[in-house]
Parts: C-alpha cells; sequence; structure tokens
C-alpha cells in the first residue's frame, strides 16, 4: 500500500510559506499590468497577446507554481490564512457606526452618478471619452462600500432576494429627538 506522501498536518517553513504567498499575490495582481501593456509602443498585436496572458495566464499560472512550491498542505494554510485576513479586515460581521454610514456613502455615490451620466454624457459630450474610467472607478466604489458596510449588511441585501424575510428594527429609546409623539 501507497501512503499519500502529502499530510494534512505537515507544516510548511516560514520561508515557503513567504515565498508561495509573493508568487500568489504577484500572480492575481498582474492583470494590473494590462494597462501598462496598452500604452506601451509595442505593436497591437503583441498588446493583445500580452494583455491576454496577463488577465488568463499570469494569475492561473502564479496558482499552480504557489502550489509547486508549497505543496497541498501549505497551499491550504495559505489560502486558510488569506480568508481569515479578508473575513477579518474587509468583512467583519458587525462594524462601527461610522463605518457603517462611510461605506453606505461610499456604495451609494456610484449608484447616483451611475443613474446620472447618461444625462450629463448628452449635456457634456466631452465627458464621453472617460466613461471607462468613470465606469472602473464606480464599480471599484460599489465593491468597497460593500467591504466598508460589512457583512450584516450583504445580508440585508441577500435578504432582498428572500420572500420570507423580514426587516426587524431595533427599539426606539425614549431619549430619542428624532421620535414623534
Amino acid at each position: 500500500m501507497v501512503e499519500d506522501p502529502v499530510k494534512a498536518d505537515e507544516v510548511v517553513p516560514g520561508n515557503r510559506l513567504r515565498a508561495g504567498a509573493a508568487i500568489f499575490v504577484t500572480g492575481q495582481l498582474a492583470p494590473l499590468a494590462i494597462s501598462l501593456v496598452t500604452n506601451s509602443s509595442l505593436p497591437a498585436t503583441w498588446k493583445s497577446v500580452l494583455s491576454g496572458v496577463l488577465l488568463l495566464g499570469v494569475p492561473e499560472l502564479a496558482i499552480v507554481l504557489t502550489v509547486v512550491v508549497l505543496g497541498k498542505a501549505g497551499f491550504n494554510e495559505l489560502k486558510a490564512r488569506i480568508w481569515k485576513l479578508f473575513r477579518r479586515t474587509v468583512l467583519p460581521r458587525e462594524v462601527s457606526r461610522g463605518r457603517y454610514y462611510a461605506g453606505l456613502v461610499v456604495f451609494l455615490i456610484p449608484i447616483l452618478i451611475g443613474w446620472l451620466l447618461p444625462y450629463l454624457y448628452e449635456s457634456a459630450p466631452s465627458l464621453l471619452r472617460y466613461r471607462l474610467t468613470v465606469a472602473i472607478v464606480g464599480d471599484v466604489a460599489l465593491i468597497a462600500g460593500l467591504c466598508l458596510l460589512g457583512g450584516q449588511f450583504c445580508d440585508k441585501i441577500r435578504a432582498l432576494f428572500v420572500y420570507d424575510a423580514r426587516a426587524t428594527f431595533p427599539p426606539v429609546s425614549s431619549h430619542d429627538p428624532d421620535e414623534t409623539h
């Protein structure tokens, strides 16, 4: 009987874990270099090929190289650490009141701008040349707003699509100046 050489409890040395993390992160950030390629003086064919490789090839290759460097146990450890960091910082279950309201503003501004842009383009056609930039910034702001709002807001959004979901509001305190009598 042949034993699996990779054990679930295998400890990955810190240097290998750091190297694997660097390969993984660099590979996932590779698509950001597409704008450098498209703005270069390379022929259009080269720009297309390099952009495709940066978008579809490099991130996947980085994952494979990360698994080669770390092994199965190390890759699982890296995934667990990244997910833990992501859950703790980007999507915490509860957020402070200030973070919630800041996230609400960051979340709603791109929606409002997206709603107004067709009218703005009509009255200021020179804005059309920046529509891709505005769209990308708006999408990033929308995602950042969701991250700032936290996990409970994501549950509120999910509840929109659940027929039997009901909103529950905290009781109004007697010291609330907004309370109507």
